[in-house]
């Protein structure tokens, strides 16, 4: 099946009467309204390419498809061997920076994600089609390694098009059913699911990955039979860093979304920066309604977990949501911290219910049915006062035994997961177990799916299953090493191509980076900081705001530097500290340890491509700073065989 409105050969398209062309692109523009604005592009890409191909053998390709990112490439030629990925702007007089970065994104998206085009060699094209004239020759070679887009207009294409053989081509067919495989980020994901999207359209369907599509499927078996039943069912969703827990979430919360009047399905997340940054891009990303009103949608599909709990501090349940998905359910508060929470600041005197108890219990004020389906992420704890799987169970075990519980054996066979033996025991006695419910492959990191098993490797100190581990990932997912910023940004900037998203990130422990100007402290605008382009100063693009684990946990970057303090340092094993006033006090309890590494675990498994972990020098007239803070972690590094800059 072509992913194309329109596919033909070259010599048939320019035979093919302008009109019959421009109907079998309207006739497959069917997902949306079409405005004259696209019918007269088409019209004059229609007219410009017969004009500049006469001559030329190959294949052309209208509107092809780019699921991961909801969009079409204009234009596809394909000339012997070479396959030019054509960005049309009609009426243009100039080659904007954005339109330049938006055909090097579609061509790396082919380059990573489109099997039959791993290997092909694709130039991308931006058309202005009244700009100056340029020299696009000198530039053919930085276009392949997408460095730069060709820069051509409506009178020179054909001339560029013709310095390249038409001999030398390869299996068009083949090339046209093969599979597309992406790793979407979450914010593309959630921008393309509520467009409608399956999410086997956006996803990899490989083999060595897992196939989300059969976690979606299973839990709509679930809800389905819980309706059917009249039954109150929790489902736990648990899978490695990255490995969609997040995406398949929000497809289930896309496929319920007004399911009737009486039925609705809702998104919720304690994480606040991951709420605002979603919430922010599908307004951003509406087309149809004012920005306001895109912004009230977004909410109802994606909510804050805290202000979901306080709708329902009053004894009522909630109207319409039968189903609710909990991301990241693992950092839902204990009951010390949610009773002193409400007291503090809610005026309940008499609260004392931990965060899972009560949001079971406001679900189980339905009278019929329902379902939760709680995403859990082991080794994600990174607050005091976050509870972990075992809050959830033990109110399950406590005051809600006749709900029906689905899992996945993992979470009574790691002990990451769920540590207490009576707990373990009550899911296996009262549960069914769903293999499905487990994804175990991180598609974070799409260059390797090794990552988060080699990080792991390294926060346990087991340093010669690190060296393996990072042999095995090093040739597609690079890591490096530096003691100097300057040279950490340098590589980052060199790495990135197109909009690909670069960052700075620290632990909001790494309180000495400030003497390097680096601030923890400084809060960021995360939406600006995830979202606006490499213009705007408060993006993550300028490497000037430094993001913490709050702010980027269940978000990602294409590439990161990761600064490293003296909070969690390496000399013989690690070792744990916070700042407080003037000097750095060392952490014994265990629990404290246990959030100092998390936070560690998040920041080096946020970058899906490459990351430089930079470990700054110290300063023996710095009493805040000594060298053995940072050179032991430095040494680490590198005696795992990572590169240095």
């Amino acid at each position: 099946m072509t992913r194309a409105y329109y596919r033909q050969s070259i010599s048939q398209f320019l035979n093919t009467d302008n009109n019959q062309i421009l109907g079998e692109l309207l006739a497959q523009h069917t997902h949306q309204k079409l405005d004259d604005l696209q019918r007269n592009a088409w019209q004059k890409q229609i007219a410009i390419l017969k004009n500049q191909l006469q001559g030329i053998d190959g294949h052309i390709y209208f509107e092809f498809s780019i699921p991961r990112m909801g969009k079409r490439v204009d234009n596809i030629v394909i000339i012997g061997d070479t396959i030019f990925l054509l960005e049309f702007k009609i009426g243009e007089i100039q080659y904007r920076s954005h339109d330049l970065d938006q055909v090097i994104d579609y061509a790396l998206d082919m380059r990573n994600f489109h099997e039959g085009s791993h290997q092909a060699k694709l130039i991308p094209i931006l058309l202005a089609e009244k700009a100056p004239n340029t020299h696009p020759q000198n530039n053919i070679q930085q276009a392949i390694n997408f460095q730069a887009a060709i820069r051509l207009n409506a009178a020179n294409l054909g001339s560029f098009l013709r310095q390249f053989s038409s001999q030398n081509s390869f299996d068009i067919a083949h090339w046209e059913q093969s599979a597309y495989k992406p790793t979407p980020t979450i914010v593309e994901a959630a921008q393309t699911l509520y467009q409608k999207h399956d999410v086997r359209e956006i996803t990899r369907s490989d083999a060595g990955a897992q196939n989300l599509s059969l976690t979606a499927n299973c839990i709509s078996q679930i809800i389905d039979n819980s309706k059917k039943n009249h039954q109150k069912t929790i489902c736990f969703i648990t899978g490695v860093p990255g490995a969609g827990k997040t995406l398949a979430g929000l497809n289930i919360a896309n496929q319920r979304l007004q399911t009737a009047d009486d039925e609705h399905a809702v998104f919720l997340s304690g994480n606040g920066p991951l709420v605002a940054v979603l919430q922010e891009a599908l307004a951003r990303n509406s087309k149809a309604v004012s920005k306001k009103e895109a912004t009230s949608h977004a909410k109802t599909f994606i909510q804050n977990i805290h202000h979901f709990r306080d709708e329902y501090l009053q004894d009522t349940a909630p109207p319409t949501e039968k189903v609710v998905i909990f991301d990241e359910a693992q950092r839902a508060w204990n009951e010390a911290q949610t009773s002193a929470f409400m007291k503090r600041k809610r005026g309940r005197e008499d609260f004392c219910q931990s965060e899972p108890d009560f949001l079971i219990e406001v679900m189980n004020r339905h009278q019929d049915w329902c379902v939760i389906i709680a995403l859990i992420g082991g080794g994600q704890e990174i607050n005091t006062g976050e509870a972990g799987l075992s809050e959830w169970v033990h109110a399950l075990k406590t005051h809600y035994a006749d709900w029906q519980v689905h899992y996945s054996p993992l979470i009574v066979d790691e002990a990451h997961y769920l540590d207490a033996p009576e707990l373990c025991a009550f899911v296996e006695k009262q549960g069914i177990i769903e293999p499905h419910l487990h994804l175990a492959t991180s598609v974070r990191s799409f260059r390797s799916a090794k990552v988060s098993a080699f990080i792991h490797a390294v926060l346990d100190n087991n340093l010669s299953l690190a060296k393996t581990l990072y042999q095995e990932i090093k040739d597609n997912y690079p890591i490096v090493l530096t003691r100097d910023l300057n040279t950490a940004k340098m590589w980052l900037h060199k790495q990135a191509r197109g909009s690909e998203r670069f960052g700075l990130i620290a632990s909001s422990g790494a309180r000495r980076l400030k003497a390097l100007g680096v601030n923890v402290k400084n809060e960021i605008e995360v939406e600006k900081w995830f979202l606006n382009d490499k213009n705007d100063v408060r993006s993550s693009y300028f490497l000037e705001d430094v993001a913490s684990e709050f702010d980027v946990q269940g978000l990602e970057l294409d590439f990161a530097c990761v600064a490293w303090d003296g909070n969690f340092y390496y000399d013989k094993g690690w070792h744990y500290q916070n700042f407080k006033g003037t000097k750095w006090q060392n952490v014994r309890q265990a629990e404290e340890q246990k959030f100092i590494q998390n936070a560690h675990r998040v920041l080096l498994t946020r970058a899906r491509q490459g990351m430089v972990i930079w470990v700054p020098e110290g300063n023996e007239n710095d009493h805040t700073r000594p060298s053995r803070f940072y050179d032991g972690t430095y040494e680490f590094w590198r005696g795992i065989g990572v590169r240095v800059l």
